[in-house]
């Protein structure tokens, strides 16, 4: 981009549009994508056949659309329209407006082929795979916002709702944008809707330690009698912890509690330009291995289970191959939760993992002493932009309406700075140079790291329709680890997979037998078993078998860590 002059200028125009803070789509990337798929068609032979292909299939569609409409003026056909398979499954024109109406059905149906067509146009020889990637992303970017529904003229839904009300929704679009340009980003929630402590995050507990970058919180037994090795729960650090306790309904905290388990939990604090030379060490020391400590201080338990969500799976593996080469025993069964090790494969993130990506990163980080919440929030958006970018254009400024009331994305928009020092080698032993899977090539507090040498018990979750961290990938720590892994594939998403209480309509597979014996995921999946249901239910199984036998609780906190304050505690709330 440095070396064009009319990239360059794009990018400088949409940066100083107030609109960028709002929308983050990369302007300036997606023109190059575009000039990237003209300019190599232009060498292909078979692209005027592709644009005749289009030509023909337009044509056709508006045909078939008009004379459908024309017999249904006639009464020779129904009285509405199912739509074509493409725009039924689609949810942006799910509407019957979209399909009542020739016009718009007819310009549903272009956009729809005309965005096929460009996608399909997209495959470019003699790029390399990142670089593809990354043209496919941005093509993909340029598709979604080109939709018919995201201008009031082309949007009968918003134009009809606008004569309904008189005109009353396209001024509280207008105010809504207004705020959202105030507040320099998108509304996706109603951000008054929830709060933890009042809604969110509501599971009995006590704040029993409290650091420069962790509170531990113990939560309160509900069984008369509980396992006697308890279980400590290490949350991603670049979102809150209430993920796993969001409502009763749907608390994994609550589940573990009411089934036996004495359970404690790191939240992470929400770092500012003071903690700017905190390090992943610092996270290793202050987070597992200092609340480790206390947890077994305060049960008198000389071992912990230990569970890590997301990139909390990540710091519990360096955790555990540092231990190991210590011969430290502290921690008896590792559970992970979508969680990487080997970052070869990171799903759609790898668009903006690449060396360009990462120097950005590290460049703002340098600025700030830490990396804003919010740049993490646009990329995971950028991801699922028709659902987290391009429904609220249309709901919050075409509709009038307010952000909706949703506890997923109320904890979704409720981010966390990254601490520079930390997060900047977590990039690049990781996402860069793939380190974690190297025997010998990262020292952490003076110990080789080996993945090999880490031999507990472990359960490790993937989850089938997880973009972030996909199944695949995760299933890999069954081939890195020493010791016996129990891996279970969960139906859904990255979070939706994990957050799935008993009574929902989850599935997930198992396999019996040794993981390692398998020699691919794709083997493993063909001889999986599928069960309906909750893979809770299964953890919970292999846990208990690994807790011990069931006492009397412990008390909350002990004389040398007594309790501070009532669960949340104070650093979930910091902005």
């Amino acid at each position: 981009m440095a070396k064009d002059p009319t990239l360059r200028s794009i990018d400088r125009m949409w940066n100083a549009n107030p609109l960028r803070e709002v929308v983050p789509v990369d302007w300036a990337e997606i023109a190059r994508a575009l000039r990237i798929v003209w300019l190599r068609s232009l060498n292909k032979p078979t692209t005027a056949l592709a644009v005749a292909d289009l030509n023909q299939d337009l044509w056709r569609s508006a045909l078939g659309v008009w004379q459908e409409a024309g017999q249904r003026w006639l009464g020779l056909a129904g009285s509405s329209s199912a739509g074509s398979p493409a725009s039924t499954a689609d949810k942006r024109f799910a509407a019957p407006e979209w399909h009542a109406n020739p016009v718009y059905r007819t310009l549903q149906q272009i956009y729809l082929l005309a965005s096929d067509w460009l996608l399909q146009q997209g495959d470019v020889d003699g790029v390399d795979e990142a670089e593809q990637r990354r043209i496919n992303f941005h093509l993909q970017q340029f598709v979604d916002a080109m939709s018919p529904t995201l201008m009031l003229l082309s949007n009968p839904v918003a134009l009809q709702k606008a004569v309904e009300t008189g005109g009353a929704s396209i001024a509280a679009g207008a105010a809504n944008l207004i705020a959202d340009l105030q507040a320099g980003r998108l509304s996706m929630v109603d951000t008054e809707a929830f709060a933890p402590g009042r809604n969110l995050a509501l599971t009995p507990g006590k704040v029993v330690h409290r650091n420069r970058l962790i509170e531990l919180i113990q939560y309160a037994p509900t069984a008369e009698k509980v396992h006697e090795t308890p279980l400590l729960i290490m949350p991603p650090w670049i979102n809150k912890y209430y993920i796993l306790d969001m409502q009763p309904k749907n608390s994994l905290v609550r589940y573990l509690v009411e089934h036996g388990f004495t359970v404690f939990l790191i939240s992470w604090k929400n770092p500012d330009a003071s903690m700017d030379e905190i390090g992943i060490e610092d996270y290793m020391d202050l987070g597992p291995l200092e609340a480790s400590d206390v947890v077994r201080e305060i049960t008198g338990s000389p071992t912990v289970n230990v569970m890590g969500y997301c990139i909390g799976g990540t710091l519990l593996t360096m955790t555990l191959a540092v231990l190991a080469a210590k011969g430290d025993r502290r921690f008896n069964s590792a559970s992970f939760m979508v969680s990487l090790q080997d970052f070869s494969r990171v799903g759609d993130t790898a668009v903006f993992m690449d060396e360009p990506g990462i120097d950005l990163i590290e460049q703002q980080m340098m600025e700030r002493g830490y990396l804003d919440s919010r740049e993490m929030s646009n990329m995971f958006n950028l991801l699922r932009s028709n659902d987290l970018i391009w429904a609220n254009v249309v709901n919050n400024y075409l509709m009038g309406n307010k952000p909706p009331a949703f506890d997923l994305l109320y904890w979704n928009s409720d981010g966390t700075r990254m601490a520079r020092a930390a997060h900047s080698w977590y990039l690049r032993n990781t996402y860069v140079e793939n380190n974690l899977i190297k025997p010998g090539t990262i020292t952490l507090k003076g110990e080789a790291v080996d993945l090999g040498r880490i031999h507990q018990d472990t359960y490790a979750v993937g989850a089938e329709k997880d973009h972030i961290v996909p199944w695949d990938a995760a299933w890999r720590i069954t081939q890195l680890f020493g010791g016996d892994v129990r891996f279970v594939l969960a139906s859904s998403g990255h979070i939706a997979g994990i957050i799935n209480p008993p009574g929902g309509k989850g599935t997930y597979w198992t396999q019996d037998g040794h993981a390692a014996s398998v020699s691919s995921p794709e083997e493993w999946r063909q001889s999986a078993i599928r069960h309906e249901g909750s893979w809770w239910s299964d953890w919970t199984a292999w846990l208990s078998v690994r807790s011990g036998r069931k006492g009397a609780p412990p008390r909350m906190g002990s004389a040398k860590y007594p309790p501070l304050q009532d669960a949340p505690g104070t650093y979930v709330l910091e902005r």
